[in-house]
């Protein structure tokens, strides 16, 4: 399968089940309302009770005066900072937990439509998906996680070690620190572009084999690396796909940003298309996971398939069908009646 008829078979997949776009752009408003709920009231409650004065703060043309001295405002005002703190925190956990959820219901609705193209969305089935994949999924976002901050802090000594070789220059000579200085600039953004691009091809490529091969997280993680590394087009097609996803948010950006530079009537027209804006991003995003599903099912299910057999079941482990000794077990005493017929027959 080329980098081409992937793309196509992700977007044909998206368009036949456009339920799941409604259904991310759902997340957004219950995000919105829950924000609003959980920490824009409990904030407004906070300014009541405790009497928060905000005409001191309308005279103050630097925001930074307010926080030049954070101990007195947090003295002053504790009680409404933990407030803010915990129900901000139950908001992320909240959020948090239910993305993931939505996450895993799309994720297996598309896996279930690679292996089957006439499969139709419901919501029972999402549902039924989110509630199998969701458990594996956060145990390898856990796992995920800890490789982007080990990530952040190779980049971070990499900065680091680039300061130091600058500042190490500019008591030589100013021209040869400038130089060093864009030079190894120039090394450390590679790096971690290659880096990042690299820890999310492995993310999506191991969720692919977290749903086809029902395996744990770190098997999932490893088998990822192992495809990327024998499949290196396989890297190239998710750099390209993800590239454009940036490329199209960022041109949507350039579309809204000159409303916002008008006050008020801007902020009023932009909102639609924020909205608008959001629904394509999640499409986009939903296209890209099934054109990556779709690649790794040929070059990596079916290859395996090819080699091991046409016995191989295609379907993941929780959906497994019976196996064949107990199809054709039952059938087993039914072959033995005509023998018994035919002693019947030589008695009489």
């Amino acid at each position: 399968m080329t980098y081409s008829e992937s793309i196509k078979n992700g977007f044909r997949l998206i368009n036949k089940r456009w339920q799941l776009v409604l259904v991310q752009a759902g997340l957004m408003v219950f995000n919105l309302i829950g924000f609003f709920i959980m920490v824009g009231i409990p904030l407004g409650i906070a300014f009541i009770i405790f009497g928060l004065d905000l005409t001191g703060i309308a005279q103050i043309g630097d925001i930074f005066d307010i926080l030049r001295n954070p101990a007195e405002l947090l003295s002053r005002y504790f009680g409404l900072v933990l407030l803010v703190l915990a129900s901000f925190l139950v908001y992320i956990l909240i959020i948090t937990t239910v993305g993931i959820f939505v996450f895993c219901g799309s994720v297996g609705i598309i896996g279930r439509s690679v292996l089957d193209p006439s499969l139709k969305f419901s919501m029972r089935a999402f549902f039924d998906e989110a509630k199998r994949f969701f458990f594996p999924l956060m145990w390898y976002s856990l796992l995920i996680g800890l490789v982007f901050i080990a990530i952040a802090f190779v980049l971070g000594l990499l900065g680091g070690g680039v300061a130091a070789v600058v500042t190490a220059a500019k008591s030589q000579d100013s021209t040869l620190a400038l130089f060093l200085g864009i030079f190894f600039s120039l090394i450390v953004v590679v790096i971690g572009l290659g880096l990042i691009l690299g820890s999310l091809a492995v993310t999506v490529y191991g969720i692919a084999a977290l749903f086809f091969r029902g395996e744990g997280s770190w098997k999932s993680f490893k088998g990822a690396l192992g495809f990327l590394w024998e499949n290196q087009n396989a890297f190239w097609l998710c750099a390209i796909l993800f590239i454009g996803y940036i490329l199209v948010s960022f041109a949507v950006m350039l579309v809204i940003y000159p409303f916002d530079l008008i006050p008020i009537i801007g902020t009023i027209i932009s909102f639609p298309f924020r909205i608008i804006s959001y629904v394509a991003q999640g499409y986009l995003y939903l296209v890209i996971i099934a054109a990556i599903f779709s690649y790794y099912y040929e070059h990596e299910i079916k290859k395996a398939q090819a080699s091991s057999g046409p016995e191989t079941i295609t379907e993941p482990p929780a959906a497994a069908p019976a196996s064949q000794e107990d199809t054709f077990g039952s059938q087993a005493p039914e072959q033995e009646s005509p023998p018994q017929e035919e002693d019947r027959t030589a008695q009489t």
